[in-house]
């Protein structure tokens, strides 16, 4: 198995995020600090949405304690990187 780079990962959920994104110009710098709430403004249910999209693009199950905790996109970076090891 090919193991993905950091920046693999960012581009990927760049891509999962953008059509839940409220804040465009929160896009153009998007990296490990981006917040989701406030700097792309996803709100709360969409949040959701991103983490099942997430499950789905990384073949991942995110548990509740993960998902609370992923607020920025390097917190999600860690989160798949973590998950990914241990299959």
């Amino acid at each position: 198995m090919i193991k993905m780079t950091d920046q693999d990962i960012i581009s990927r959920l760049k891509h999962i995020v953008k059509p839940y994104v409220q804040r465009e110009i929160g896009m153009q710098d998007f990296n490990k600090q981006t917040d989701f709430l406030k700097d792309l403004e996803i709100n709360s249910a969409n949040l959701v949405d991103v983490v099942l999209d997430v499950e789905d693009e990384f073949g991942i199950e995110v548990d509740n304690d993960s998902m609370q905790g992923m607020l920025r996109v390097g917190d999600a970076v860690n989160i798949i990187n973590n998950k990914k090891s241990i299959q």
